[in-house]
């Protein structure tokens, strides 16, 4: 049977699978498994597969399950479930098979991960419990009484986050639990924001963990650093280590030795500058970077609709303690690498792909891992190493979205390189990027074109499967994206070019791509459009009020004014941060910002554009769309604004609601048929 073009409704057939947790054993890979099912819900469930593929479901229900993580010796799973409804719980579950077992009686609220400890016996978590106006006990009592939703009482600029809504002065807290009788208790709660990473000693008597030292941590340069905590909440702080930010802590299974991610830079809140891995000794003292001989970041998010944009850095120990493993980005791709003690990375896993690593067996020769590229949906693996090679090799497990792909016709990107603009230091500066023609493209005919523009702005575009962009090729689109300055995976200088100067070296880049498609005998100069979301949106609105080479537009939870966007996001602006200024300072400070405002150069603006935002967008608050939809209409430009729910947030194109996933996408493809066709 022919295959046929992809749709937007093929969104719903996707089988999305993530955090992948191999077993002690190494037989077996633990995962997410996400569905849409018939009711417009996103179901959840936890699977495993062996090494042969044969799967077996674990969890079943409409509440779904989620971190899903095997016990130290593999005799039990713990997952988070909220079976319980409002009041999610740590439930435990027989790997050999039975019932799961609720271990937490924890009030309404939010957990952000567990972990295990070493010799199984408790569990370390975090926990916020939710606002006491907020409980479904308060709700139900105003519904009674009559009475209205009560204001939401603020003393702190932390209060709210965007994808988890407004929280107030509640903040998570570190508790222990004894994995016997389920008792739990308070442990730890001096982070003044509550965002902490943390490890067991190996064992099992302390804690390791981050958080920040500062009393205003939204205010003052970076600060987090490290601590050592015992079972009755008495912390030491190691001393010698420097300021900056730090995460991913990690305590070696030897005891000596410290690791964690971060940076030292303290000017840098934003990521800059290369996410690094550190040691020290388990007492503090000195600190080594172990990955500053090599331009490489451990903290690089590649970009997709079909799995979530994760910001973390992954950070595993070699069981012998002889080395370290991280996940690289690299040109668009995402790799395994090994980081030596010495100092040094090698790439271990190779090509144009996507690996996402979970953890490692306890023998330290298998990962769990998922493996995805431009082509091919990710699907669970194992990673082994090739002894001839000293390589590693992904054993790809399951086939979930093989049906899929038997039945859809996809356009393979090419990627190309073009030389750009000098950088600020009159170096050579080099664009890489990627070009899909449509599926049914013939020569030499020419084809409207959109070129999109990635959000971050420090992540990257690359070799991981993107719906929307398989969609406008469907629809006969050539599409083009690329990583311009700024971007991450090119190595430190590259990302910092636009440190703080949004509008400058990216723009340059974005203009040398404009004059390549322009140039290409298979686009159509006179048909092309340009989008993006969030920093991408950013750069649609600043590429329509500086040129007139695109017919149409579409701007995604865009920016568009710096200096509202400065006190209006959920990260706010610090004058002496990322940007060099602020909208309460001085006018010279004001006028810094307004100088990097797209929306400052909207008188400009011929271009029709379409405007797509979410009302409960906390990072880029939907007032950036508000100026720019008054802005077109006051001058006649023809433009469209279309306003998504307060229950959506500003990831809503990868995780908001399926109908509204599909309604976005249908807005897109009709403008696009509007101006480009």
């Amino acid at each position: 049977m022919p295959k046929r073009a992809i749709t937007a409704e093929d969104l719903l057939r996707i089988v999305f699978v993530g955090d992948p947790q191999i077993s002690p054993d190494g037989s077996r890979v633990l995962f997410s498994h996400k569905t849409v099912d018939d009711k417009n819900r996103y179901i959840v469930n936890l699977f495993t597969v062996d090494r042969d593929g044969s799967v077996k479901q674990w969890t079943r229900g409409e509440a779904g399950a989620g971190h899903g993580r095997w016990s130290p010796e593999g005799g039990q799973i713990a997952f988070v479930s909220g079976r319980e409804g409002k009041k999610p719980q740590i439930f435990l579950l027989p790997s050999d098979g039975g019932e799961a077992r609720c271990l937490t009686k924890l009030p309404e609220g939010s957990i952000s991960g567990f972990q295990w400890s070493p010799d199984g016996t408790k569990i370390a978590f975090q926990f916020r419990e939710a606002m006491s106006t907020a409980t479904e006990a308060a709700k139900k009592a105003r519904e009674e009484k009559g009475l209205s939703d009560p204001p939401i009482e603020i003393d702190d600029v932390w209060y709210r986050l965007d994808g988890d809504g407004y929280f107030a002065g509640q903040r998570f807290k570190i508790y222990i639990c004894d994995v016997a009788s389920g008792e739990h208790r308070e442990l730890y709660s001096a982070a003044v924001d509550g965002n902490y990473s943390l490890d067991w000693s190996p064992n099992s008597d302390e804690l390791v963990v981050t958080h920040t030292a500062s009393k205003r941590p939204f205010a003052d340069p970076p600060n987090v650093q490290v601590y050592r905590l015992n079972l009755e909440g008495q912390a030491w702080q190691l001393k010698g280590l420097p300021k900056g930010e730090k995460g991913s802590v990690k305590w070696s299974p030897d005891g000596k030795w410290i690791a964690y991610c971060g940076d030292v830079d303290e000017s840098d809140p934003w990521g800059t500058r290369n996410t690094k891995v550190y040691l020290t000794s388990a007492n503090g003292g000195e600190v080594r970077c172990l990955t500053d001989m090599t331009d490489y970041d451990v903290a690089v998010a590649t970009l997709s609709d079909t799995k979530e944009a994760s910001y973390d850095a992954v950070l595993i120990w070699a069981p012998d303690s002889s080395c370290l493993y991280a996940q690289v980005g690299w040109h668009g791709e995402s790799h395994l690498a090994r980081v030596s003690l010495s100092g040094g990375v090698d790439l271990l896993t190779e090509g144009k792909q996507s690996v996402t690593v979970g953890n490692l067996s306890n023998d330290g020769t298998r990962f769990g891992a998922t493996v995805g590229n431009a082509v091919q949906l990710p699907e669970v693996a194992v990673l082994e190493a090739e002894l001839a090679s000293g390589r590693i090799a992904a054993k790809v497990l399951t086939n979930f979205n093989g049906p899929f792909h038997d039945e859809i016709k996809l356009s393979e990107p090419e990627e190309f390189w073009l030389d750009s603009t000098p950088n600020k230091d009159g170096s050579e500066s080099k664009l890489h990027g990627w070009v899909m023609k449509p599926i049914d493209y013939l020569e030499p005919k020419r084809y409207p074109a959109v070129l999109e523009i990635h959000g971050g702005p420090h992540t990257q575009y690359g070799w991981a499967f993107f719906h929307e962009f398989q969609l406008l090729a469907a629809e006969g689109y050539v599409v083009v994206y690329t990583n311009p300055r700024g971007s991450k995976g090119y190595g430190e200088s590259y990302c910092g070019q636009i440190s703080g100067d949004w509008g400058n070296k990216d723009w340059e880049d974005i203009q040398t791509v404009t004059r390549w498609m322009q140039h290409q005998p298979y686009i159509h100069p006179g048909q092309m459009g340009v989008m993006g979301g969030s920093y991408g949106g950013y750069m649609t609105n600043w590429v329509i009020g500086h040129c007139q080479d695109y017919k149409a537009a579409i701007t995604d939870r865009c920016v568009s004014n710096m200096v509202s966007m400065a006190g209006s996001s959920d990260f706010p602006f610090n004058k002496d941060g990322y940007f060099k200024g602020v909208a309460w300072g001085d006018l010279d400070s004001i006028k810094q910002l307004w100088r990097q405002s797209p929306i400052a150069y909207f008188e400009n603006v011929k271009t029709p554009t379409l405007i797509i935002h979410s009302v409960g967008d906390l990072r880029c608050n939907i007032e950036q769309s508000e100026q720019v939809f008054t802005a077109l209409q006051q001058q006649g430009i023809d433009s469209r604004f279309v306003r998504y729910p307060v229950s959506t947030s500003h990831g809503m194109s990868r995780n908001g609601p399926p109908d509204l996933r599909l309604h976005r996408l249908g807005e897109i493809v009709k403008w696009w048929e509007k101006y480009l066709k």
